[in-house]
């Protein structure tokens, strides 16, 4: 059985989604820390031919929480409509914009103010548009020690759930050692995502924008065969 690991990212870029569909099942972390320089609560997408951040915006509370503790400002609620219509101008020539912009209008509104739960919707919520039937699993939710780090914290998942087989990003290759992971019966891989290049209307193509950027410019069709386009290490 193969297995990846990863943290909720809001509208992640495509390599997300084909590590998603490269296995048979998929935990997000919902009991991990909170980064304010990650990808949890923000990505980029195109604007005025440049890249520019969208966020999720948090109620002030402690560094130190996971990610199922913290919550939505209740600011983002009419934050949401400002993103939507940054998201609608800058992309409201793009081929697939009518196709897509339902789907992105549904996720973004959705009325859950914990964080991990709306990022979460729209994890699955993209997986289905994407037809993936990659099953998704909670980590908190997994009977393990969950005091266990790293690596450690990994392996253990891999056992609980009787993966043979661990996939990580190409960018974990520092991190993980494959003899390590061979010790205790699992194959361990790292994907790496090919070098997917389209047209954004006249603009020079910036990469690994947003999944949005994606769906906007390719559609659900091609997007799906995209998801293929990687190796694995």
């Amino acid at each position: 059985m193969k297995l990846a690991i990863m943290q909720p990212y809001f509208f992640p870029y495509i390599g997300y989604f084909q590590l998603i569909k490269a296995v048979d099942k998929f935990v997000v972390y919902d009991n991990i820390e909170f980064t304010k320089k990650g990808w949890i609560h923000r990505n980029r997408i195109l604007v005025n031919g440049k890249d520019a951040y969208i966020s999720v915006m948090l109620k002030k509370d402690s560094d130190y929480l996971h990610v199922k503790e913290r919550v939505l400002s209740e600011e983002f609620e009419k934050e949401k409509d400002r993103i939507m219509r940054r998201i609608e101008g800058t992309y409201k020539k793009a081929p697939f914009f009518s196709e897509t912009i339902s789907l992105i209008r549904e996720i973004t509104g959705y009325n859950d103010r914990n964080l991990f739960n709306y990022i979460y919707h729209s994890i699955k919520q993209l997986r289905n548009h994407l037809d993936i039937d990659t099953e998704l699993i909670i980590s908190s939710e997994i009977a393990i020690n969950h005091d266990l780090k790293g690596r450690e914290k990994v392996i253990g998942i891999c056992k609980e759930l009787d993966a043979t087989h661990y996939i990580n990003p190409i960018g974990g290759i520092e991190l993980y050692n494959k003899k390590e992971f061979s010790e205790n019966g699992i194959e361990l891989s790292f994907l790496k995502t090919r070098e997917i290049n389209y047209k954004q209307l006249d603009n020079e193509f910036i990469p690994w924008l947003s999944v949005i950027d994606v769906l906007m410019f390719n559609g659900k069709e091609k997007t799906k065969k995209l998801l293929d386009e990687y190796d694995l290490a």
